[in-house]
């Protein structure tokens, strides 16, 4: 009688568990699309902020200070045009990084990555407003 009752809860676990089977899977990585709204948001508010650096670090320039970033600074001492080109490599090395997370299924990764990069660019953006009053 027990081997009967324990084959009739095994029978009945597995038909349960088929059941439960036929919706979603709980972890699968989500597939949403690169360029979100989300994505576009983040992209723009980093490229306004990159812009804001910009300007910012050519009017200190012109007033006499220097560049503290050694990887910027051969771009920014050749002028607007050399300013524009460390930045668009900059912008498109930061996407590059967000991108490889993405496809890697790395979501959170990918966002915590985009915020913490307008965290830093805000506040060198900061920093140069500070030192030019």
């Amino acid at each position: 009688m027990k081997m009967l009752f324990a084959v009739l809860v095994l029978v009945a676990a597995a038909q349960a568990q088929n059941f439960a089977d036929e919706g979603k899977l709980p972890n699968a990585p989500s597939h949403h699309q690169f360029w979100s709204l989300e994505t576009k948001v983040d992209t723009g508010i980093l490229a306004g902020l990159v812009t804001a650096d910009a300007i910012t670090t050519q009017k200190g320039l012109s007033q006499g200070m220097r560049e503290t970033n050694p990887l910027m600074r051969p771009f920014v001492t050749r002028g607007s045009a050399g300013e524009a080109a460390g930045s668009a490599i900059g912008m498109g090395s930061a996407l590059g990084v967000v991108y490889l997370l993405h496809k890697t299924n790395h979501h959170k990764a990918e966002r915590i990555t985009m915020r913490l990069m307008i965290g830093v660019e805000g506040t060198v953006v900061a920093s140069n407003i500070a030192a030019l009053r």
